[in-house]
């Protein structure tokens, strides 16, 4: 994934020859004709792997029902219950904290890519035969 957040004007990284850069951008407009499409800014760029959330709560949610598989089917028989009302209750008070532990993970996960970010310069190309 990446982010683009521009840099502050008094920052020591934003130089002047970034300046100059950003302000002689060309539009795709403005090289109509002129047989050059590559010719615009490149931009400071953000670039991270970040973790899907999703994946990560649903693995939760599959182990914490998994658990009350095992804790069902294993656990003494209780003549007033059946095991599949007991495997019911089991799976709620499992794989919602299974559900909740992946999104923690996740997060945790998800801030140590924003501390491994790295800067870069990206250019816009146009590709004509993409349409």
């Amino acid at each position: 994934m990446s982010s683009e957040k521009p840099l502050p004007e008094n920052s020591p990284e934003h130089s002047l020859e970034h300046r100059e850069v950003t302000e002689r951008r060309e539009t795709p407009e403005s090289l109509e004709g002129t047989g050059r499409r590559e010719g615009t800014a490149p931009r400071e760029v953000t670039v991270r792997r970040a973790p899907r959330f999703v994946p990560f709560m649903a693995l939760g949610a599959v182990l914490g029902f998994i658990a009350a598989l095992v804790v069902a089917y294993t656990g003494p028989v209780d003549p007033t219950l059946t095991r599949e009302s007991v495997l019911g209750f089991f799976t709620v008070a499992f794989a919602i904290p299974g559900l909740i532990l992946g999104a923690v993970v996740v997060l945790i996960l998800d801030r140590r890519s924003v501390r491994r970010a790295q800067r870069a310069q990206a250019r816009r190309t146009y590709d004509d035969d993409a349409q």
